[in-house]
């Protein structure tokens, strides 16, 4: 469901999948290609979140902001369920697993995965192409260059199943 918050309202794509059951409140940018599964909850009342083009968000994912902390995601992003990303910004072709929490100005680098069920601490900077596990999430290793392919692949899959959807 699209709700205004005072002056602000959600501008989503209509090259875009929202499920009926998400609910995307105040100042939300979803680009084409998104999917933003059932029970999802965007809620940009403080400070905008802004989705880039072919970026998914998966059942029950909570995306908040906090004051002068804007969330941002870039291209091809897989965000597992269960998922709270919080005034953070992640670059193009990251994953984030399942139940994984990401803090206040924290910082996720292209083509990162964070583990299912990691908490990246407040104002964490992760490099690009790391792989973060734990609690707190901690860079056990870089990744190599062909994860941004691997991670473009799945954010374009669930593109492909959205669009079943949208028939």
């Amino acid at each position: 469901m699209k709700v205004p918050f005072e002056s602000k309202v959600p501008v989503i794509s209509p090259k875009a999948f929202v499920a009926p059951s998400a609910e995307i409140i105040g100042e939300v940018e979803i680009g084409d290609f998104d999917s933003i599964w059932f029970g999802a909850v965007l809620r940009g009342d403080i400070e905008p979140i802004k989705i880039g083009r072919y970026t998914n968000i998966q059942d029950n994912t909570v995306i908040h902001i906090d004051h002068d902390m804007p969330a941002i995601l870039g291209e091809y992003i897989t965000v597992g369920h269960n998922a709270i990303l919080h005034g953070c910004e992640i670059a193009d072709r990251c994953l984030i697993g399942m139940g994984a929490i990401v803090l206040s100005g924290a910082k996720i680098g292209r083509g990162s995965i964070v583990g299912a069920g990691s908490v990246v601490p407040e104002r964490r900077e992760i490099p690009e192409l790391s792989l973060v596990l734990g609690i707190p999430g901690t860079v056990v290793k870089k990744l190599p260059e062909d994860t941004l392919k691997k991670n473009e692949e799945w954010a374009l899959g669930y593109w492909e199943l959205a669009q079943s959807y949208l028939r």
